[in-house]
């Protein structure tokens, strides 16, 4: 099963619960900032406590100067699901970092990088970067806004690099095919989850967060994802440039609430995902999550 859903919704407290409850239960995280080492306040982390009572998987797997992208969780999310079903075990994929969660479900292909090719489109603007994807790849330009150059230049930097177009790795995520996983989703109404997001960026505060920004700061620095990290972010804003602290903490609870809206919307598109919703408290959904598990894909 994987569990979705928007940030401070309480997937990773509620994976737990469905782990403690079964006994085969082994967690695969599919944070993209989870993995980093010593960024434990401000990704919100499942305790050390829980993950000693259930295996947790891509947690605490890089170093904070190091990059980490889907390509590098595809690889080490397929080892882990494939050691947990070896020791007849059931994984239990658990994040709201869509894209990785769709490349383990899906099966995406991956693409290589090719930096420089990106370095040589840095001085282009969206409507040439569309027209060029146009004229290579009409397939990939059919199914890109043109007003987003991330993704107008990875498919660039793909068709360029690899010498084949974008468009051929695969339909990509607007593509939702028959899958092994049972995907459920845990819903909470907006008002809660922005209530949750607040009260958990004031208590990530109070447990230190901005020692533990600076302290990273000082053992070598954070790579330029995980600088991306919300929360981090803008603490970094506030000790590198001076931003006042309850400034940089607006910032924060509102850019979380931006990316609870986005990723709702990201799974809203799935059909495949069952959702379950509570009120006011993700625990209440145990119940009926666990007779639901196993029901197999939508």
């Amino acid at each position: 099963m994987a569990l979705v859903g928007p940030t401070a919704c309480g997937k990773s407290e509620l994976a737990v619960k469905v782990a403690v409850a079964l006994g085969d239960i082994e967690v695969v995280s599919a944070d993209s900032m989870q993995v980093y080492r010593g960024m434990d306040i401000g990704t919100a982390k499942p305790s050390l406590e829980e993950r000693a009572g259930v295996p947790h998987h891509l947690v605490d797997v890089a170093s904070p100067g190091e990059d980490w992208d889907v390509a590098r969780f595809l690889r080490e999310a397929s080892a882990a699901v494939e050691g947990i079903e070896a020791r007849g075990h059931r994984p239990l994929l658990v994040g709201g970092t869509g894209l990785y969660v769709h490349a383990l479900v899906d099966r995406l292909e991956i693409p290589g990088r090719w930096p420089e090719i990106v370095q040589s489109l840095a001085g282009w603007d969206e409507g040439q970067l569309y027209a060029r994807l146009a004229e290579l790849d009409p397939v990939a330009a059919a199914r890109t806004e043109v007003g987003n150059r991330r993704r107008l230049v990875r498919a660039l930097e793909v068709t360029l690099g690899s010498g084949r177009p974008f468009s051929s790795a695969g339909p990509g995520v607007g593509a939702f095919p028959t899958t092994s996983w049972a995907l459920a989703g845990v819903w909470l109404p907006r008002a809660v989850v922005r209530h949750r997001i607040a009260g958990r960026f004031a208590a990530m505060l109070e447990r230190g967060l901005v020692d533990e920004v600076r302290g990273l700061l000082g053992a070598g620095g954070l790579s330029r994802t995980a600088r991306q990290a919300l929360g981090y972010r803008e603490v970094l804003a506030h000790l590198e440039e001076g931003v006042p602290l309850d400034e940089a903490a607006r910032t924060a609870v509102a850019r979380t609430c931006q990316f609870s809206r986005r990723q709702r919307m990201w799974w809203r598109r799935d059909p495949r995902v069952r959702w379950f919703g509570s009120p006011t408290d993700p625990l209440e959904l145990l119940p009926v999550l666990l007779g639901n598990w196993g029901h197999g894909p939508n």
